[in-house]
């Protein structure tokens, strides 16, 4: 089986890829784009250029049952290098494809209050991503209040509230659809239904 091509030019498109998480990360709630590369099933542009970008093989990466496929999982160790762990809980990195599958959110390390950076960031694929209209955010990096539309997403939202009551302890969420993505920190706060 022979393995799809990676970043067109890693070193810059992985630069790109690196400003527009921080910016998302940043900024939660706002959606930016990737030009990403073209991966195997069931990865999408965004979510490969996210792995591709941030992972490497002192990073455990966790795969859903979705997302383990053979395809995926040779694609990412080839153009990585992660390690790809059988426990949620052993990952620095989780990526999600079918979020109404996923396990609960408490199976994936969360950190400690003292070393909170120790926690997962959830790599969560969905069916589409719009800044208008949607749910409303609040928190550290949002000027009054951001808008967020996630399709495809089922319990997302619930994950997102439970996650922000156990901070300075959670997981970080990278919620990508196709060439967009959109961050969802454990500082975000999630209002409406």
């Amino acid at each position: 089986m022979s393995v799809r091509a990676g970043l067109a030019d890693p070193v810059l498109e992985s630069q790109r890829t690196f400003r527009a998480v921080l910016d998302a990360m940043a900024h939660p709630g706002r959606v930016v784009t990737v030009h990403g590369p073209d991966p195997p099933p069931p990865l999408g542009p965004a979510a490969a250029a996210v792995c591709l970008t941030l992972l490497d093989f002192d990073t455990p990466l966790w795969l859903d049952q979705v997302a383990a496929t053979a395809g995926a999982s040779s694609y990412l160790r080839f153009h990585c290098g992660a390690p790809v762990v059988e426990s949620p809980g052993a990952a620095r990195f989780a990526l999600i494809a079918d979020t109404g599958g996923s396990p609960p959110l408490d199976a994936f390390d969360a950190g400690t209050d003292e070393r909170p950076d120790l926690s997962a960031t959830l790599v969560v694929q969905v069916d589409g991503l719009s800044g208008e209209g949607g749910r409303r955010l609040r928190g550290p990096g949002i000027e009054g209040e951001a808008r967020l539309t996630v399709t495809g997403a089922p319990g997302l939202w619930d994950a997102v509230r439970a996650n922000a009551a156990r901070f300075p302890r959670g997981v970080d969420f990278i919620v990508c659809a196709g060439t967009r993505l959109a961050a969802l920190p454990r500082t975000v706060h999630v209002e409406g239904t």
